[in-house]
């Protein structure tokens, strides 16, 4: 299984309207009822989980009416080592301590 962490903003195209609410809260829906571990953002919505779930999003938006959909995708997969969960925690996490560290004066920290 290849896990996927990533950041994704989907833009419907051709609704006859500017506003996409009604079409992201469907992909929310999705998300809410996948199990997988997602967090809504201004811009799009951070998602982790296998690649093929991950994917599952053009669907619910095509669904909902949609005939065109453009991506703004990041992805961040790892082979090294294995990830179940919070990868996307993980990393804010890693990045924290090493700012808590050199405000201490403990050190610069590597490694996220």
């Amino acid at each position: 299984m290849l896990y996927a962490v990533a950041d994704f903003c989907l833009i419907p195209i051709g609704l006859g309207t500017p506003s996409v609410a009604r079409e992201i809260a469907e992909v929310q829906r999705v998300l809410a009822a996948s199990g997988l571990e997602y967090k809504l953002h201004g811009y799009g919505t951070n998602l982790e989980g296998p690649w093929d779930r991950v994917m599952e999003c053009h669907a619910a938006v095509h669904a909902t009416g949609a005939p065109r959909i453009a991506t703004d995708i990041r992805i961040g997969t790892r082979v090294d080592r294995e990830i179940a969960s919070g990868g996307n925690d993980h990393k804010v996490q890693r990045v924290e301590e090493i700012l808590a560290a050199s405000q201490a004066g403990t050190g610069t920290g590597t490694g996220a």
